[in-house]
């Protein structure tokens, strides 16, 4: 069920993939995609001929990737973006959707950005994308609310409504209404939330410096009408 859920509610989206794929085509492969999903930048990338190594902690995301990937280069990594250990350096390594922000705060990240620089080749980059600023909200279902993600699979009608977005002790937290219609007319609904740790392009800079990788620019990528804006830091190893 992981994989129609992560379809529905990040498959869709493609402001950052120019500047995915400016970067990889500057640099020689492979590259590494971290929190790679069920490969939506993985995949495109790997479609214009670079060699990706596709990371997740979710099997089954992994497991989508591989099967959508057919013939294409691409070799998925079933590990932890703080634990991960391969035998293979790399000349680029990006961090799309914010993917950075869901470590467990300073820790989690200082954890990763030293894997990250271990795994870089000499003068290899760093691209992060991150939310400095989210706002706040939070509405009812019905009219008058943001529109939901909806698809249909075999029968079955899926809907991802966003309910709202709290602050949470330590960041944020995303909130949003997951309902299914069967060909039977049976509905299930469910709630669910993802915690977003508070990070600011400044603090992520800082934190990268601690463990010996290098401030190499920032690339701003705007806001679209159902997400948020985020700032890629680039950093070199």
């Amino acid at each position: 069920m992981s994989v129609i859920w992560h379809d529905i509610e990040c498959g869709a989206y493609g402001a950052d993939r120019a500047l995915w794929r400016s970067l990889a085509s500057e640099r020689p492969g492979p590259l590494l995609d971290v929190g790679a999903g069920t490969g939506r930048i993985a995949l495109d990338l790997a479609r214009r001929g670079h060699r990706v190594v596709a990371l997740d902690r979710d099997p089954e995301l992994l497991s989508e990737l591989a099967a959508r990937a057919g013939g294409l280069e691409v070799e998925t990594v079933v590990a932890d973006a703080r634990e991960f250990e391969l035998d293979t350096s790399f000349g680029l390594i990006i961090v799309p959707m914010q993917t950075i922000q869901l470590l467990g705060g300073a820790e989690g990240r200082r954890r990763f950005l030293e894997r990250a620089r271990r795994h870089l080749r000499p003068g290899g980059l760093l691209g992060v994308a991150i939310s400095e600023h989210l706002e706040l909200y939070e509405t009812e279902t019905g009219p008058g609310a943001p529109l939901p993600d909806i698809r249909e699979l075999d029968g079955v009608v899926y809907s991802s409504q966003p309910t709202a977005v709290r602050e949470d002790p330590r960041g944020f937290v995303l909130e949003r209404l997951r309902e299914t219609v069967g060909g039977d007319g049976v509905r299930t609904v469910e709630q669910d939330s993802i915690r977003i740790d508070a990070l600011t392009a400044d603090q992520l800079e800082r934190e990268a410096t601690e463990v010996g990788l290098r401030p190499a620019g920032r690339t701003e990528i705007p806001p679209t009408p159902d997400h948020v804006g985020s700032v890629v830091v680039m950093l070199r190893g």
